[in-house]
């Protein structure tokens, strides 16, 4: 079940917001996480009883280590989160690893191993991240461990944010769990987050997806130099409109139900530098790394050299988690290079006011570039576009590119790429903040109901189209 979908948007959630409306506020937390474990089952089947089953032995285990001090209250962390990665990396990465290691076998003539491979859990990178976050916390006494499964359990499978994000950190949303306050106001906002997600997803997004599949699906014998290029740029709109219409319906749906998650987005593609791009990108993500592993790794506090293997083991990481495979690995290489580079020279730095422009394009280029080994189904098809994008070749236009470049997809992805451009800062969210003038919000909210209504019809008309983040 995704949110741009007919059984999400006509029954799933009105049905939802009827009973949670109508529940005594003390069961609310029951209706909700009810609904959520409902909402995983529908799109990860009996993976709701791995994701029931390792919740349970979290909730568990933190208790015990809440009660324990020095060492045994160490040991017990270290228990907890070795559980979690390693459910994490049998899942994940398990198909990997056998496919490399068979590789190496046939390779030197031995008999492969046999291997039925393992079906990855929605969303079992964003949960497991915010697993951790709760054990952490409840161990550095930052805050105090839930004595009630549902509180736990919501926290973990909280409906919104479980298949992609924000990652949430326990000690962000702890007060909210056991006390929030719903008001019209933040109903109200939040409809509008969620509707603005909702054009994102289906109006944007989806219609650059449209040109980058195409793009992406064609062999190198008939992709040449411009339409690589556009597949590129095609594709680096579509993820950060899907990505970030997820994060926007997420936070909507929170303010609905009274909670207010972090957001996740702020305007990447007018970064500075690299350094800059990844304060603006999946904000919830890079902070986990920050706080959670690169900061107790020694973070700045070391010597340069020591820092910049810390950069680079937490990038390294970083891509990883995106996806076992080489590609993924050589995109968070890529960025934590990029990011060494910027300390050695300054390039790193905001606040100087010169060459913006310059500093912008180079800085969307450097992550345009990435984005290939990002999209890219393996590493020669990665190493081929780029060779394409980079070395001038001229074909014929494909049919099938041809019927992917309507006067549709060219106009809405033309509209998109106007975030290229934008002031650092302006934001799109300004245009459905409320106005306290009653003609100019009447004007906004009919604005709202239209791209609302055309979203709908598209949604009615179309098929399923997933979000990117999904994956992962």
């Amino acid at each position: 079940m995704i949110f741009p979908s007919q059984i999400f948007l006509f029954y799933f959630l009105p049905l939802l917001l009827a009973i949670y409306y109508i529940t005594p506020k003390k069961y609310r937390n029951h209706t909700l996480l009810a609904f959520s474990y409902f909402f995983y089952l529908w799109g990860s089947g009996l993976f709701l009883f791995a994701l029931l089953a390792s919740t349970s032995v979290d909730f568990f285990l933190a208790l015990k280590m809440e009660k324990k001090e020095g060492h045994a209250r160490s040991r017990w962390l270290a228990i907890a989160i070795a559980i979690n990665i390693a459910l994490l990396a049998y899942f994940k990465y398990s198909n990997f690893f056998i496919a490399e290691v068979n590789e190496v076998l046939t390779a030197a003539g031995s008999t492969s191993i046999k291997w039925t491979e393992v079906v990855l859990p929605i969303g079992i990178s964003f949960f497991t991240f915010q697993k951790i976050t709760y054990l952490v916390d409840v161990y550095r006494k930052e805050k105090k461990a839930l004595h009630r499964f549902v509180d736990y359990g919501l926290y973990v499978a909280l409906f919104p944010q479980l298949i992609a994000g924000p990652i949430v950190r326990f000690h962000e949303i702890s007060e909210q769990l056991l006390s929030r306050r719903e008001t019209f106001e933040g109903f109200y906002e939040g409809t509008l987050r969620f509707s603005w997600g909702l054009m994102k997803k289906v109006v944007l997004a989806n219609r650059c997806g449209a040109i980058a599949d195409a793009v992406f699906a064609l062999n190198a014998g008939s992709l040449d130099t411009k339409m690589a290029w556009v597949g590129v740029v095609a594709y680096g709109l579509q993820i950060y409109f899907d990505f970030s219409a997820y994060s926007d319906m997420a936070i909507g749906l929170g303010h609905m139900f009274g909670f207010r998650l972090p957001e996740n987005f702020k305007r990447p593609y007018s970064a500075l530098s690299i350094t800059d791009f990844w304060r603006r990108w999946h904000i919830t993500l890079s902070n986990f790394f920050r706080d959670y592993l690169y900061i107790p790794l020694g973070g700045n506090r070391v010597s340069p050299s020591k820092t910049y293997i810390n950069l680079m083991i937490v990038f390294t990481l970083c891509g990883l988690w995106h996806g076992a495979n080489w590609t993924f690995l050589v995109w968070g290489i890529f960025h934590g290079t990029m990011l060494i580079i910027e300390r050695l020279s300054g390039l790193g730095a905001t606040k100087a006011t010169n060459f913006i422009f310059l500093r912008r394009a180079v800085t969307l280029f450097l992550v345009m570039v990435g984005w290939v080994f990002f999209r890219a189904v393996d590493m020669t098809q990665a190493v081929s576009i780029l060779k394409i994008m980079f070395v001038p070749v001229s074909y014929p236009l494909p049919f099938t590119l041809f019927e992917a470049l309507n006067y549709r997809n060219i106009f809405f992805m033309s509209v998109a790429s106007i975030v290229f451009f934008l002031p650092r800062n302006f934001s799109g969210l300004t245009l459905i903040e409320r106005h306290r003038q009653p003609l100019v919000e009447a004007l906004r909210v009919s604005a709202v109901i239209i791209m609302v209504l055309y979203s709908v019809a598209l949604i009615v008309s179309g098929s399923y189209n997933p979000f990117i983040y999904f994956q992962f």
